[in-house]
């Protein structure tokens, strides 16, 4: 597996992570289309991503890290495969050290459908294990999904 850094995705890239998104988020945060997708990216400012490949150049992972509303944030993906292989930790700990915080939306719960019509499983102690803050207080909902903010900040030396 290789991680790699770019400010652009390929076609190629764009497609193999709409494919990834829509199996890994619950079904009703899919992207339809590449239309779909690039317009997702489009409302994002100074975007970076970081791509988890594997030995064929397939993108497995992705993190990307941008500023909405004045605030650094990020969203990440694995594919569920490679879950507890320590790569979604990895990923983070890349984009910890290029940005002084990530905020981030989590889904709370474990009841959302996905596409394969298995339940979405909750990333939250993934996030509390990788040292985020969970804001329960601070909900978001999209499409009727419920999401807690999720805030990283380098520890106060």
């Amino acid at each position: 597996m290789d991680f790699i850094e770019t400010k652009t995705l390929n076609e190629r890239q764009k497609h193999e992570i709409i494919e990834l998104w829509n199996s890994e988020y619950p079904k009703a945060l899919s992207h339809r289309s590449l239309a779909d997708f690039d317009q997702y990216l489009d409302a994002l400012s100074e975007k970076n991503h970081l791509l988890l490949l594997d030995e064929s150049g397939a993108v497995k992972g992705w993190l990307i890290y941008f500023i909405r509303a004045d605030e650094q944030c990020f969203a990440m993906l694995l594919d569920s495969s490679l879950h507890g292989w320590g790569l979604g930790s990895k990923l983070l700990n890349q984009a910890k050290e290029l940005t002084p915080e990530l905020n981030g939306w989590v889904i709370d719960k474990d009841s959302e459908p996905k596409q394969n019509g298995e339940n979405y499983k909750s990333p939250i102690g993934f996030y509390r294990k990788n040292g985020f803050e969970i804001r329960e207080d601070i909900q978001l909902k999209k499409k009727n999904i419920n999401g807690v903010k999720v805030i990283w900040r380098p520890a106060k030396k």
